[in-house]
């Protein structure tokens, strides 16, 4: 008998019809003599709905009051999937995050968990209950609600999948596992059977939606083994391990993107030493992650500084950079938010030399001009235009022969 922990999205539980659907494949691994855990997203678009809905009557929602009403997403998804299984003929027990111990810091909206408990579950297992928690959520040691960022509930499952410990961690999506490509947009992308803990966070960083990065690194450092599935049939989907000596056999694994970038520059600033600490170390004390960073070559003593940050963070990073410019006597700030970021990523680049100059001449080939690129070793990022992400995804795909006719 394994200790399995499940993690179903918010689109397989989305209608009562889905939720049903999900119910019954629970059941059906209980059945095969499992012990389960399952952490469940709120509905479909609920999340989303809930927000606009402060939105209207707060331009600017408090923090901590948002996360008390985004938390009731989830817990209308684990009562639902608890009453659901029990009318099935199997008991099930729905708790919330902070119900099981989930303990994290005071950052509202983009909480790290800290803690996180198992007596609860534990007896609660031992009962022949299966145990459905809400992802997403915990609480401070002060018992405040927090939530866990977008994509939260990836975190949750790990978590939880490390601290009982499960024997495995699989995520039921709307997709088969993990693609080369989006299908959507290259349509002869193939499934990968197994990835690297390091090649899945580097994807996941670099757009590609199936898993949440923070849940990658977590499942690294932990050694959660993953298994990424569809909740539409019972096909393999994508392991994701321990790195193996077959794995960089393959130059390159897939091809992601990620349109929720924007780039901030600070105009005309001094070049001299402590000015890029002075810019970038009051984003880090308002927990805003930087991503690719430029610096123009000093002309007369000025420079100008860009960085990305995600769409999401626009605003307050502008806010920050504000005060930094004044402080800086810079001459100005820029936004650009048409931009989007491409990256190829593959351990095979460790034992490969040339995969810089084959994607630069793809890209140049399929006229999508280049506007920062970063760089790490196993993935190679370009900011291009947002109108060209399709067309420079396409491009890479076949560049790389990772198609499935290929």
């Amino acid at each position: 008998m394994a200790l399995v922990v499940q993690k179903y999205g918010g689109s397989s539980v989305a209608t009562p019809r889905h939720m049903r659907s999900v119910a019954e494949r629970i059941v059906r691994s209980r059945k095969a003599g499992d012990d389960l855990v399952v952490v469940v997203s709120a509905p479909g678009d609920t999340t989303d709905d809930l927000i606009a809905l402060a939105r209207q009557v707060a331009e600017h929602p408090d923090e901590r009051e948002m996360d008390v009403l985004l938390a009731t997403g989830e817990q209308q998804s684990i009562a639902l999937l608890a009453i659901a299984i029990k009318d099935l003929g199997f008991d099930a027990i729905s708790f919330t995050g902070p119900q099981v111990g989930i303990i994290t810091d005071e950052f509202h909206g983009k909480a790290r968990i800290v803690k996180i408990g198992d007596e609860k579950i534990h007896r609660a297992l031992k009962l022949g209950k299966i145990v459905i928690v809400a992802g997403f959520q915990g609480q401070t040691a002060d018992e405040d609600i927090t939530t866990l960022g977008r994509g939260g509930s990836d975190l949750t499952a790990v978590a939880l999948a490390a601290a009982l410990p499960a024997d495995l961690c699989e995520f039921y999506k709307d997709v088969d596992g993990v693609f080369t490509a989006n299908p959507r947009i290259v349509p002869d992308a193939r499934k990968i059977e197994a990835l690297s803990y390091e090649e899945m966070l580097e994807m996941a960083s670099a757009g590609a939606q199936v898993l949440n990065a923070r849940s990658v690194e977590f499942a690294k450092k932990n050694g959660v083994r993953i298994h990424v599935r569809s909740s539409l049939n019972d096909n393999p989907g994508t392991t994701i391990q321990e790195e193996t000596a077959g794995m960089e056999d393959a130059l390159i694994t897939g091809v992601t993107y990620s349109k929720d970038e924007c780039k901030l520059t600070v105009l005309g600033i001094r070049d001299k030493p402590g000015i890029a600490a002075a810019i970038f170390r009051p984003l880090a004390a308002a927990e805003l992650n930087v991503d690719m960073i430029v610096q123009d070559v000093s002309e007369a003593g000025i420079n100008n500084l860009s960085f990305t940050v995600a769409k999401g963070d626009l605003r307050e990073a502008r806010k920050v950079l504000e005060g930094v410019a004044k402080e800086l006597n810079a001459s100005g700030i820029q936004v650009d938010e048409g931009i989007a970021k491409v990256s190829v990523v593959g351990v095979g680049m460790r034992s490969h030399s040339g995969v810089a100059a084959q994607m630069f001449e793809a890209l140049a080939r399929a006229d999508v001009n280049i506007g920062m690129i970063s760089t790490s070793e196993i993935k190679i990022s370009v900011v291009i235009p947002e109108a060209d992400v399709e067309t420079a995804v396409r491009a890479l795909h076949a560049q790389f022969r990772l198609g499935a006719s290929s």
